[in-house]
């Protein structure tokens, strides 16, 4: 009789930690991980700022390297030596890398380091990616075992950019934590309502379109949390279309459940995304969502059953979908009921978990 098989000792490499998406994905898969069949170890290449320091998981071993520039050979042979260490003493059998840093010291130093099998990650559709990091990420690409995405958008815009062996891209989705939302109270019919919007301030993200959008949904009050480099546009373009009284920005926020709680109806303005951890959370907290047609979003949301896809870059489109769920609470409150249970189904944490589980032991079998 053969014993119990062995867990599968990983260890995710990632350049910090910060309350983003991807981080927040990392951090939740961490948790949540059976130790029974997976072994997590966390490295960050820099991770000397406090935010990351925060929120290092105490769960696992953890490595912070302080490596702040891969421009100092010293430096990174440092770095390099310690990671191998780190590997070495933890076992290791897989690496997988995060984020464009990680990913150029990770995948070819755990290749050297006879590490069993390498993994990148890329779940952006690398639409600001320039021309030398297009190159490095062909070049990775081939070297890693895989490249994990998290929606088939997001294959295909690998593929698309990359051509490599489709066979080595592979789809695996994100989770959302359904406890954080479990104790939201239901959207407020009372007025004036809230449309919010969670998302960095950044041209991608269309916030721009949100604002114009606004102008044509009056009598609604609209909040966006977040920040990010289009803040200043932002501002100016609020005051010139007369919204500055009901068109608040104001910053990051750490607690979404506590942001969603004082949202009527939820909105994902973006003209491009991968697979949208926002959309999820909106659909887990029992919002009524407006979304953009725009990568995972129709995956995730079906028109006119689970919330209302526009067309990106649209505000008139935009205002009229709003405008629908703001004066049709019955067909919100529908809508919103079955985003809910769709989601719970499909995305929870525990399927994520089972996923990489799986997936970690095919890779390794």
């Amino acid at each position: 009789m053969t014993g119990p098989a062995q867990p599968i000792h990983v260890n995710f490499l990632i350049d910090g930690l910060t309350r983003a998406g991807t981080e927040t994905q990392l951090l939740a898969l961490i948790r949540s991980l059976d130790r029974r069949r997976v072994r997590p170890t966390l490295t960050l290449l820099d991770g000397t700022d406090p935010e990351s320091r925060e929120l290092l998981p105490s769960d696992c071993p953890t490595l912070v390297l302080g490596l702040k520039s891969m421009k100092r050979p010293a430096a990174v042979a440092r770095a390099a030596k310690s990671l191998i260490g780190f590997w070495k003493s933890n076992h290791t059998d897989v690496v997988q890398t995060y984020f464009l840093d990680s990913t150029y010291l990770g995948v070819p130093l755990a290749r050297l380091a006879g590490i069993r099998r390498v993994i990148r990650v890329r779940n952006n559709l690398g639409h600001w990616l320039t021309p030398r990091h297009r190159r490095l990420g062909r070049i990775v690409g081939r070297i890693a075992d895989v490249t994990l995405t998290n929606s088939e958008p997001g294959r295909a815009a690998l593929l698309e950019a990359e051509r490599g062996d489709r066979r080595k891209l592979v789809v695996l989705e994100n989770g959302v934590d359904f406890d954080r939302f479990a104790a939201l109270p239901p959207p407020r019919r009372g007025q004036p309502m809230t449309i919010g919007a969670v998302g960095n301030l950044r041209h991608v993200k269309g916030i721009d379109v949100l604002v114009r959008a606004a102008a044509m949904v009056p009598g609604v009050r609209f909040v966006v949390a977040g920040d990010g480099d289009q803040r200043p546009e932002l501002q100016q373009l609020i005051g010139r279309l007369g919204l500055a009284d009901r068109f608040l920005l104001p910053g990051k926020t750490g607690d979404i459940p506590g942001f969603l709680a004082g949202v009527d109806v939820a909105v994902l303005p973006s003209r491009a995304e991968g697979m949208a951890n926002a959309l999820l959370e909106f659909m887990a907290a029992g919002r009524p969502v407006v979304a953009t047609a725009v990568g995972a979003n129709p995956q995730l949301l079906e028109d006119g059953r689970h919330g209302l896809l526009v067309p990106p870059d649209d505000p008139a489109a935009l205002a009229t979908a709003l405008r629908q769920l703001v004066d049709d609470s019955q067909l919100a409150d529908r809508m919103a009921r079955s985003a809910r249970g769709h989601v719970e189904a499909r995305y929870s944490r525990v399927a994520m978990r089972l996923r990489f589980e799986d997936f970690y032991s095919r890779l390794c079998a």
